[in-house]
């Protein structure tokens, strides 16, 4: 079998820590030939690091190398590069979030479906062994039809002090568009990806605009920050069911939570951990899984679900047009905080 040629655009944190060893792992489907970089001394260093043969400052440059990219760079960059890779005929995987607005979401799905090629959204978090476990009991009908999620991203002071996390023009956002988007796409998925009627939203910014920060993950100037660092929501959707969504980079609460708990109209299930509580046979149940099968690490799985996906051997797990819609949902948060008004969808 001939294999995927992978090139790397933008070679910062999370292309170093996640995705070039992830195709590394998979070298028996994919080889990584390029990569692209602005800052020329780090595409170089990591090219040394990891053998990569070629670099390249502008990325467009090195589209006649390899059959797919990998888009590793702040949100503002993620559609332009994506609809010029797809137009050069190459299949794009791309970070998180899928982009800043729904309309540059959906110019990438438009590019996508014209080009015929594979394009896929880095939301890690359903390739987790909870989240796929969760999944298949919503799907064997464990909890009957799902009602209510509750959900919550929660790091107390951990506000990214490196990159460009805080910057609004290069991100279009804080924790929301950063952390939570994970969140908002899992409790999405297991929800089935019902329609959104309505979202009313409140972010907030006022404690890492303080000074003399308590910071865990680096520092930052409380004087210029200028994204969110705490956000709450309410999701009303045409089936009926609901979402109570909170997620913040620096909370003060005793500790940091990732939870997702969805209420089904006979059960329900919670992750992290994976709980499933169920009303059967005259009781209450409540089941702990004493083992979970798939990968330690999530990246593993998402990254193999894209090289197959575009070997024509799988389906996507993230299709575009659901990760459009966080984005979607993302964007009336942040437009119904603006406003003070809930922001309805037609």
């Amino acid at each position: 079998m001939q294999k995927l040629r992978m090139g790397i655009i933008g070679v910062g944190g999370i292309a170093q820590t996640r995705h070039i060893p992830t195709f590394i792992k998979i070298n028996d489907k994919v080889t990584i030939n390029a990569i692209s970089d602005l800052n020329e001394a780090t595409a170089k260093s990591v090219a040394e690091n990891y053998n990569i043969s070629k670099v390249y400052s502008n990325y467009r440059d090195m589209f006649q190398e390899v059959d797919a990219v990998t888009i590793c760079t702040p949100n503002k960059f993620h559609a332009e590069m994506t609809i010029a890779a797809l137009e050069a005929g190459l299949h794009v995987f791309c970070e998180k979030p899928m982009a800043i607005t729904p309309e540059e979401c959906q110019a990438m799905i438009n590019a996508s479906e014209k080009s015929g090629k594979v394009l896929a959204i880095a939301y890690h978090y359903r390739f987790m062994r909870e989240s796929q476990a969760a999944k298949k009991a919503v799907l064997e009908n464990e909890i009957g039809r799902p009602l209510v999620a509750r959900v919550k991203a929660l790091r107390r002071r951990k506000v990214p002090g490196w990159g460009v996390f805080t910057n609004k023009e290069l991100q279009g956002g804080g924790s929301l568009i950063d952390y939570g988007c994970h969140f908002l796409d899992l409790s999405l998925w297991l929800l089935g990806n019902p329609t959104p009627v309505e979202v009313i939203g409140t972010t907030y910014n006022k404690l890492s605009k303080m000074p003399n920060q308590v910071n865990l993950w680096g520092s930052f100037d409380h004087k210029t920050f200028e994204v969110d660092d705490h956000v709450t929501a309410y999701i009303r959707f045409e089936n009926g069911s609901s979402m109570l969504f909170e997620t913040s980079w620096s909370a003060n609460i005793k500790g940091d939570e990732e939870c997702v708990s969805i209420s089904g109209e006979t059960g329900g299930v919670d992750l992290f951990p994976f709980h499933l509580n169920q009303a059967k046979h005259g009781m209450l149940l409540n089941s702990n899984a004493e083992w979970v099968p798939g990968d330690e690490d999530p990246s593993y799985p998402q990254g193999l679900n894209f090289i197959n996906s575009c070997l024509g051997l799988e389906e996507l797990v993230v299709k575009p047009m659901e990760a459009l819609q966080v984005s979607q949902i993302i964007s009336a948060i942040y437009k119904s905080s603006e406003t003070g008004k809930s922001i309805r969808f037609k």
